[in-house]
């Protein structure tokens, strides 16, 4: 007996345990999920080249002329010329572009992830590589050089007649690690006195609880709201200090506001999305529909066999109308969204009829939310 009560009480005590191991507020989240930080930044980069060892799936240089002049400017910076009056016409050269992004604070030496994509009229990259091509940013300047085998998801298949088959995309490909930093780009993470943090979605309630909840855990009053988005925190000068400094408030949990209530509508695929803070005023909604449905029926009259006579075939139209009620609801002062969602539905509105409920709602003053239709 003694045992049971003892066990008993040492799985009351764990549950208690794993119960307060969980915080308090299920809806808070991290400030690393909620904002980022001021100046640390991917970079895009953009540069062309040439893929080559195609199997006959290259650009016609006929009516690809670019791929033909990259390909003499390449040879000539190797020391081959090739006569004005030669026609360069291989069919296993792809013009292409070439795109990455440069993750912040990346370094001369590492490796970055690379797409490229057919420029010309090429029909498959599949089996290319990649020659040494430079890499620019938005000012102009290099800051990866890119070379090697493409990666082809796709397969495209052609006939003799003109039929083909394509699965995916097999003009474009990637090369994972394919490009190699060259230049770093400048950051003013560790030369700024304070350090910015901007929220991915402006919000004042969650701009003013990410400051008392950093104030709160640094016993201070350094962190200060510029607005909406952006939230500044007096930082250490050293650099060691101010990584583990940020890496500390990126921990730090907030629970974020609230958003304003809207109901945003896909008009291309129907999709209707109404957030939990939408209300409506008073209002009555009503809702019915009218069918007439009409057949036309042939009635053929067969005289007698001793009667004289010819056959006879007599049209016979058939009219009916169906007409639903018109149901009406009542939405009263300060209805919710499964109030909504409950009286729309027991009317039986499609959702195109919701759409059209939402609007006159709208229209009549009665819908507490913003209405966008994307």
């Amino acid at each position: 007996m003694k045992r049971h009560i003892l066990r008993n009480l040492h799985s009351t005590l764990l549950l208690l345990c794993l119960i307060s191991a969980f915080p308090l507020h299920v809806h808070a989240e991290r400030i690393k999920d909620l904002a980022s930080i001021a100046g640390v930044r991917d970079n895009p980069l953009l540069g062309y080249g040439l893929v080559v060892g195609l199997d006959g799936t290259g650009d016609q240089t006929s009516q690809v002329s670019f791929t033909e002049q990259s390909l003499r400017s390449m040879l000539t910076q190797y020391g081959v010329t090739v006569p004005p009056s030669v026609k360069l016409q291989p069919k296993n050269v792809a013009a292409v572009s070439i795109h990455a992004v440069l993750p912040p604070f990346s370094k001369p030496g590492q490796k970055i992830d690379i797409t490229v994509s057919s420029l010309g009229n090429s029909k498959s990259l599949r089996g290319g590589t990649l020659l040494m091509s430079p890499l620019r940013g938005a000012n102009g300047e290099v800051y990866a050089i890119a070379q090697g085998n493409l990666a082809v998801g796709g397969l495209g298949i052609s006939g003799a007649d003109g039929s083909s088959l394509a699965i995916n995309v097999p003009s474009v490909g990637r090369i994972p690690l394919g490009a190699t930093v060259e230049r770093e780009v400048p950051n003013p993470f560790a030369q700024a006195e304070r350090v910015v943090f901007n929220l991915h979605e402006p919000d004042f309630t969650t701009a003013r609880r990410l400051v008392d909840a950093i104030n709160s855990a640094l016993g201070t009053t350094e962190a200060q709201a510029l607005d909406s988005v952006s939230i500044s925190v007096r930082a250490p000068q050293d650099t060691s200090k101010r990584v583990a400094f940020v890496g500390y408030l990126e921990e730090i949990t907030v629970e974020p506001g609230k958003g304003a209530g809207k109901i945003i509508v896909n008009s291309r695929t129907g999709t209707i999305v109404i957030g939990s803070h939408v209300t409506v005023g008073p209002a009555a909604v009503t809702h019915g529909s009218l069918t007439v449905t009409i057949k036309e029926n042939v009635t053929v009259t067969q005289p007698n066999a001793l009667a004289g006579g010819d056959t006879a075939i007599t049209p016979d139209t058939e009219i009916s109308v169906d007409a639903q009620d018109s149901r009406m609801f009542e939405l009263e002062r300060g209805t919710t969204l499964s109030d909504i969602v409950q009286a729309i539905n027991s009317v039986g509105a499609a959702p195109g009829d919701l759409v059209a409920i939402l609007e006159a709602l709208k229209q009549a003053g009665a819908l507490r939310a913003q209405l966008v239709i994307i």
